[in-house]
């Protein structure tokens, strides 16, 4: 019984239904009519559910994912027609081939995004029929496949068919439901929200995408071959049509896209509507009419979808208490993950320093934003780089973790040179960076933003728990080095922005990073927080974390780095120990101005 209060009310809301559905062929056996319904019910919802594996979490709307129901129907088909086999059994090779045709594919469409990738999956789900109506020594053209009726008594009728939809819906939640849960799935999200920035902090944009591609078709594909032995006839055109596609994409928009049950009650409602349309409408334009004032009216009226939209009335009828942390007595203690590394790791001792720029130039157009620079990051260092806004710190930041391509020069991390290397490389290589404007993944809770972060490129990293375990018990501990852990289950973007640039810091630091780029970290950040911040960065460089800071807040660079740069025109004018900086003519001309001149150089 405890058990089950600590369930979520929305698994236990699903457990209902899905016993409710199990008992309704042993209820009620003898109306194939319902079963039908409901079975193409599962169907849809299953396509759904998988359609928001990419779609949903990942933001790569498709709308050609019915080519998958098609692509498996094909291959149960062929093969049981060749080889006498039932369709039953050979199903999951219709998931199979779905999975090598998404990956393949992927590998090329998944390149180019927005409106482009959306009218290339359009572009596969036609070639794919096309394909279909010309190999007629495989498909028999527009002919089509006929099949053997099913082997089993005409009594069960449609109770077969049934199971076999609800068993391949259930499998596909719950694996929609395990990605949501992991490293994985926190990637995706990422990727939804800013691509860029999920490339910052290690996640493999290119392969978590194609893998994501790959594991929304197989399940579809397996249906595809059952859906082939329940019709017993398939031809290219009903097999790949975009109708199938438009039902998918409108499911998920009604019940809620990135959700894990809003596809299934997207679809659940508008196969519902589409039979009825179907039974009472008379015509195929009459079904599309009323699906399409469906989606005109979701998007006017439910943009986020049926459950999301529920759930944010209950919470504004039921607002959650938050207890809100004392942030400055948070950051007076030192968190079990500190006091690990400094035990376990000691500063770089390898020769020679950490990170190594060398004539590194980038153009805009006729703007040189950064010209020639020169830059050198000792181990074990704090270093500053200050300079007036527009100088080309940032875009020095951007090329050495590789948000920008650099147009000419080099870039050496750790011995290797890395300035050809994607982003997630380097951040798996031990490089983190922080934003000048915080570029936190808004709709995600502060703990999943933490646990994003990818350190190397294993699968098994990849697919990690990431919302309990170890991986969330050391994202609890980053959040408490910065005074945020009683925050973890609010929504990064409810957050004040102060608070966001320290989310962001924890965030880094899940990477177990070798050097942290800091881009004005005490912008927006109270002021009493201030200290804090600065001693929060000591413990973490002398547990052996070098840093590069961007900061205006001159005061805490003379305190906090040593050495110091200074920029101006898109390369260094000045090197060298705090104090020499702050007595350097140059620099006071060019940047500190003269109230930062020593007392005795007035005298």
């Amino acid at each position: 019984m405890n058990a089950l209060r600590a369930l979520p009310r929305r698994h236990l809301a699903a457990g209902v239904v899905l016993l409710a559905l199990l008992a309704y062929p042993i209820v009620n056996p003898w109306e194939p009519y319902p079963q039908g319904v409901l079975l193409m019910m599962f169907l849809l919802a299953l396509q759904a559910s998988s359609w928001n594996i990419i779609s949903g979490y990942a933001g790569y709307i498709s709308l050609g994912h019915s080519m998958f129901l098609g692509l498996g129907s094909y291959t149960t088909a062929i093969i049981a027609l060749h080889t006498g086999l039932n369709p039953f059994w050979i199903a999951p090779l219709g998931g199979v081939t779905a999975v090598l045709i998404a990956m393949l594919a992927g590998a090329v469409v998944l390149r180019t995004g927005g409106h482009a990738f959306v009218i290339i999956t359009i572009a596969l789900l036609l070639s794919a029929q096309i394909v279909a109506v010309n190999w007629r020594p495989l498909t028999k053209g527009s002919d089509g496949i006929t099949l053997e009726l099913p082997f089993w008594s005409a009594d069960f009728q449609n109770i077969p068919f049934y199971y076999a939809f609800l068993l391949l819906l259930v499998l596909t939640v719950l694996f929609s439901g395990w990605i949501g849960r992991a490293k994985f799935g926190t990637g995706l999200v990422a990727i939804r929200e800013d691509e860029g920035k999920a490339a910052s902090i290690g996640v493999n944009t290119t392969v978590f995408k194609i893998l994501a591609y790959g594991a929304s078709s197989f399940f579809i594909g397996v249906a595809g071959g059952v859906y082939a032995y329940y019709q017993t006839f398939l031809n290219p055109v009903g097999s790949f049509a975009i109708l199938g596609s438009v039902l998918i994409v409108l499911s998920a928009l009604v019940g809620g896209r990135g959700t894990l049950y809003g596809p299934v009650v997207g679809a659940f409602i508008v196969q519902l509507v589409n039979e009825g349309a179907t039974v009472y409408g008379g015509s195929t334009q009459s079904r599309v009419l009323i699906l399409g004032l469906i989606l005109v009216a979701v998007v006017l009226f439910l943009p986020a979808g049926l459950l999301p939209t529920l759930e944010a009335a209950w919470r504004r009828r039921h607002p959650r208490d938050t207890e809100y942390t004392d942030q400055v007595g948070a950051l007076s203690h030192r968190p079990a993950v500190v006091r690990e590394r400094a035990r376990s790791r000691t500063p770089d001792a390898e020769p020679g320093p950490l990170l190594t720029v060398r004539g590194v130039t980038k153009r805009f157009g006729g703007l040189t934003a950064v010209d020639g620079a020169d830059l050198t990051v000792e181990r074990g260092s704090i270093t500053a780089l200050i300079g007036p806004n527009g100088s080309g710190k940032t875009t020095l930041f951007n090329l050495i973790t590789g948000t920008m391509p650099v147009d000419a020069g080099t870039v050496t991390f750790a011995g290797r040179r890395i300035d050809a290397l994607p982003p997630w490389s380097r951040a798996h290589l031990g490089l983190g960076r922080t934003f000048q404007v915080t570029r936190l993944f808004r709709d995600m809770t502060v703990l999943q933003n933490v646990v994003a972060p990818l350190p190397d490129g294993r699968l098994r990293t990849m697919f990690a728990d990431a919302v309990s375990g170890a991986e969330a018990a050391r994202a609890r501990d980053l959040l408490g080095i910065v005074g945020l852990a009683d925050f973890a289950a609010q929504q990064a973007g409810a957050l004040s922005y102060g608070q966001q640039k320290l989310v962001e810091l924890a965030q880094v630091l899940m990477l177990e990073p070798r050097l942290i780029l800091l881009d004005e970290p005490a912008g927006g950040v109270n002021p009493s927080l201030l200290g804090r911040i600065t001693e929060v960065i000591r413990e973490l460089n002398r547990a052996g974390v070098t840093f590069l800071v961007v900061e205006h807040n001159i005061p805490m660079v003379l305190d906090l780095c040593d050495p110091v740069h200074v920029f101006a025109r898109g390369r260094p004018i000045a090197s060298g120990p705090p104090e020499a900086i702050r007595a350097d003519p140059v620099v006071l001309d060019a940047y500190l101005g003269e109230d930062w001149r020593p007392q005795d150089a007035h005298a």
